[in-house]
């Protein structure tokens, strides 16, 4: 009655075979655990204030070219490379293109520091949501012990008396106070760290728990939950967007959303911004797609679910815009202000903006918890889905250890706990200027880019295009079209590099002011340097791999249509002691 973690068979160990590797239950399994991990916060509360900002619908212009110059083609190749090799995205590398292993530690570095931070939203949004069961919304008037002498509720900022005869610089919103007296305890910079935030610290605990026991029994386990967690955010997103549009003044915020101004394409930063949005959108990069799909069987047509993923994503970020700006409209109507005014991104859509929206409307607390549900699901899935792709990264690494017995469930906890208590630096006093350092650094877009120019570079130049071409079509049955290959060769290399070498990538982060002693210029360049040197220390006294790498330029691919890639990679050894003159 022993039970073993996924992928471990008992006859296996009995007779010592190499451990077999789990898959997909069935094909919507793999389809809503990818959708779940690319539809996150991002489609919500970045995309649209995005768009609104860089020229509304002339933004859709610098999107398009990015997502099918850039965004589609990665990731397909993060797919089609995991479910090819069978591989997390650290050994996929070291099967397919060894001196560009580096590109797999990379992913893992910028995802494991992602997954500290990226939680700490969840953690506030379930303190928010707990917050929301009480007779009235606590953010909804000046009436709280959290409130100061300065807070003025909106009904009476719109008196024009007072705000003659007052400067109105001297007043906050009590939503404003609730965010950053009573949730954050916010300090004065980053060197007042302060105390711990307990409560907060108990929302972290509790959505690491929720994500541990989501990701813990592997593909099996996680297939089953995106169910819930990947399907629920869209039907409350529809359900927020048909509650939006019908509310008075929603016209003018989609106007304010969508209205073109084409003169701002001329504006380097639009493009950036174009650029990193889908980056990060598709989760690409991390190691997580690559993970995903190589618990695909060999001969699923993963190009199809490719594009058709594609679409969902991106249409899911255009019609939040609709959801959120509609909302927005309405805020500035009863407000009595301009959209721009009320227009946010990031936390502050989700925590300050959305939450005054909903307190204006009739039935605020079923609106509230609406929304902060929404929020939950949506970063709950994108966030046990980055996980699983590290996870099964550094698994893969050490199959013969990890895989053995519960070991695989025991280092998912210690992984988790070890994230837990880096994070608690982010709940305490001065935890948000650690977040927003997290969050412009850790994983900023020139770390994405910089990985995505490497990543075409090993496939397209050093393992060749055409070579790739060969493996997708004995998987799929048929070759892509050519318009991935001249990306990977041509088009995404050049997408990454102009805009990682765009000095507007580099400029200050707001958070400069509470940090004066970090420099951000030197830790951008730290991200650049991250993946060439990743590679020269893993690889500079592997002599094998430079002979392979060298094998790889002189010759081309002949036998890679064998199913069983233990025998593939058996008979690779083989045919290299028999004849050292060919590759394979």
């Amino acid at each position: 009655n022993d039970k073993k973690s996924p992928g471990t068979r008992p006859e296996d160990e009995a007779e010592g075979k190499p451990i077999q590797r789990e898959k997909w239950a069935s094909k919507l399994d793999f389809i809503l655990s990818v959708a779940g991990g690319f539809v996150g916060l991002g489609n919500v509360w970045r995309f649209p204030y995005l768009c609104y900002k860089n020229g509304g619908g002339a933004f859709l212009i610098p999107y398009t070219i990015f997502l099918f110059g850039g965004g589609l083609p990665v990731f397909f190749l993060e797919v089609a490379l995991g479910q090819f090799t069978s591989e997390g995205g650290i050994t996929c590398w070291e099967k397919l293109c060894p001196i560009f292993t580096g590109i797999g530690y990379a992913s893992i570095v910028i995802v494991s520091l992602l997954n500290v931070y990226y939680i700490v939203i969840l953690a506030w949004g379930l303190y928010y949501l707990f917050q929301c069961f009480q007779p009235e919304l606590p953010w909804a008037k000046c009436n709280q012990p959290w409130n100061t002498d300065r807070c003025v509720e909106d009904t009476v900022r719109k008196n024009k008396t007072l705000m003659l005869t007052a400067n109105i610089t001297n007043f906050t919103s009590p939503v404003i106070e609730f965010w950053e007296r009573n949730v954050l305890s916010i300090s004065s910079g980053i060197d007042d760290v302060g105390s711990l935030k307990w409560d907060l610290a108990l929302c972290l605990l509790a959505v690491w728990v929720v994500c541990f026991f989501c990701i813990w029994k592997g593909v099996k386990s996680t297939g089953k939950v995106v169910y819930i967690t990947a399907t629920f955010p869209f039907v409350m997103l529809i359900v927020l967007l048909v509650r939006g549009v019908t509310l008075p003044g929603a016209s003018e915020g989609i106007k304010f959303y969508l209205y073109p101004d084409l003169s701002r394409l001329q504006d380097p930063e639009v493009w950036i911004d174009a650029g990193t949005q889908i980056f990060f959108s598709y989760a690409i990069c991390l190691g997580a797609m690559t993970s995903l799909g190589s618990y695909n069987k060999y001969k699923y047509n993963c190009y199809r679910d490719c594009l058709l993923l594609g679409a969902l994503n991106s249409g899911t970020s255009f019609v939040s815009g609709f959801a959120i700006f509609s909302v927005l409209g309405f805020m500035a109507q009863e407000q009595g202000v301009d959209i721009a005014d009320v227009a946010e991104s990031g936390p502050g859509l989700a925590f300050i903006a959305y939450p005054k929206a909903v307190s204006m409307m009739p039935m605020p607390t079923f609106w509230a918890i609406l929304f902060f549900i929404m929020l939950l699901l949506l970063g709950l899935d994108s966030q046990f889905v980055e996980v699983e792709g590290q996870i099964t990264s550094l698994v893969d690494l050490y199959p013969s250890i990890l895989r053995m017995g519960y070991r695989r469930e025991i280092f998912i906890a210690v992984m988790c706990f070890i994230s837990y208590l880096l994070g608690l630096s982010m709940v305490t006093n001065g935890g948000m200027y650690v977040f927003q350092l997290f969050d412009y650094y850790a994983a900023s877009g020139v770390c994405l880019l910089w990985v995505a120019f490497f990543e075409c570079v090993a496939v397209a130049w050093v393992y060749g295009a055409n070579n790739f071409y060969d493996a997708i079509e004995d998987m799929i049955g048929y070759r892509p079209n050519r318009w991935m290959k001249w990306s990977w060769t041509f088009i995404t290399p050049v997408l990454c590099a102009v805009s990682v070498l765009q000095p507007h990538i580099l400029t200050t982060c707001s958070t400069a002011q509470h940090c004066p002693w970090i420099s951000n210029k030197p830790l951008s360049h730290i991200y650049l340097l991250r993946v060439p040197s990743t590679v020269m220390c893993c690889h500079h006294n592997s002599e094998r791999d430079f002979q392979r790498l060298a094998r790889v330029f002189k010759n081309k691919l002949t036998s890679w249509h064998t199913h069983d890639l233990n025998q593939r990679w058996a008979n690779y050894g083989t045919r290299a002691e028999a004849n050292p003159s060919s590759p394979w």
